[in-house]
């Protein structure tokens, strides 16, 4: 089992429980040395004096804020240590907020939360039901290394996670950041908004972060062995060219074309379940009322992109804003005898 960075006790209000941080996440990038070319000599950094060339040792580095060029205030590393924060044991709550209010901008790093003993699982278990409950997120302070941190508690699967948060002083504004944004939006038209529209919808997916993966490190250490194995290194595709306005509809219209390609030319056994979830959803029409709980099965087996289809050929209102669930939900609704005024058919 991994051991806790951070111990210490999690409260709200007076309820308190001792709990443990451990990282939520961990790095596979390949990490390189540093080489001189045409040897095996590493190559350290140093600390130099930019003056004299000659090194310093850490003991002899104070900081300095400048002020102006060449001019310091200069602290010393104790200095710096009696202002620290030190050492906290504690994240206290103090306050709540709703998690659809708060901006992934804000959001830094994730660590998990576990009770450090079993006697304090209900005390654990009681917050975690309350913030699920509500979808809501305990806002809180803490120090941890040094430094002080803003973090949100918050509900992930069966755990209480601990996110750190930047504060709002550090959130950079976009229009000051970015010298390249039009004055105005140009709006697009109609038509190009009702195909981008489209696009998104055919392109539209459930979330399962299974299917990504690092491919940048994957080709390194694939590029690794190949020099070993003395092969040739294939170099990659380049990258895409910038559309031009003039053939946006085109572009659009294209990229749709390929979208719906891809949908019924692909390979494997995802083909293979879209083709039969699409058969069966095509037998919706010729059912009878006996066989209500059947047609509810074969919509349930449909994707997002094919639920949405069927949504706008039967004008459910608000469809556009619908998840997979609320147009299941919708078109089983309208496919009920109370509220069924024409069959449901498949959408080709």
């Amino acid at each position: 089992m991994a051991r806790p960075i951070w111990t210490g006790t999690l409260s709200f209000g007076l309820v308190a429980v001792p709990v443990g941080l451990y990282s939520a996440t961990e790095d596979h990038s390949v990490h390189f040395r540093q080489l001189q070319r045409g040897t095996s000599d590493r190559v350290r950094n140093q600390r130099v004096n930019e003056r004299t060339g000659e090194e310093v040792g850490y003991n002899e580095i104070v900081k300095g804020f400048e002020l102006a060029e060449g001019e310091y205030v200069v602290l010393e590393p104790a200095e710096l240590e009696r202002i620290s924060p030190g050492r906290s044991k504690s994240i206290e709550i103090s306050g709540f907020v709703d998690l659809g209010q708060v901006d992934p901008i804000y959001f830094d790093k994730t660590y998990y939360l576990g009770p450090r003993g079993k006697e304090y699982g209900k005390v654990y278990g009681l917050l975690h039901r309350a913030l699920a409950d509500t979808n809501r997120a305990g806002l809180a302070t803490f120090v941890m290394r040094g430094k002080q941190y803003l973090a949100a508690v918050r509900v992930e699967g069966d755990v209480l996670v601990l996110q750190t948060m930047h504060y709002a002083d550090e959130v950079r504004d976009p229009h000051r950041e970015l010298d390249n944004l039009p004055e105005a939006v140009a709006e697009p038209t109609a038509k190009e908004l009702a195909v981008a529209r489209q696009l998104i919808e055919a392109l539209s997916e459930e979330w399962d972060p299974e299917r990504y993966h690092d491919t940048y490190t994957a080709q390194v250490r694939g590029l690794v062995e190949a020099k070993l194995a003395g092969e040739e290194v294939v170099t990659a595709a380049p990258a895409p060219e910038s559309t031009n306005v003039v053939d946006l509809m085109s572009v659009l219209e294209r990229s749709l074309q390929a979208a719906g390609a891809g949908a019924g030319a692909g390979a494997g056994a995802g083909t293979k379940a879209e083709a039969e979830a699409g058969a069966k959803a095509a037998q919706v029409e010729a059912a009878g009322p006996a066989e209500e709980s059947a047609e509810s099965a074969d919509l349930a087996e449909l994707s997002k992109a094919e639920l949405y289809r069927l949504a706008t050929e039967h004008e459910i209102v608000g469809r556009s804003s619908m998840t997979r669930d609320q147009l299941l939900e919708a078109l089983q609704t309208l496919q009920s005898p109370k509220g069924k005024k024409r069959r449901l058919r498949a959408v080709s």
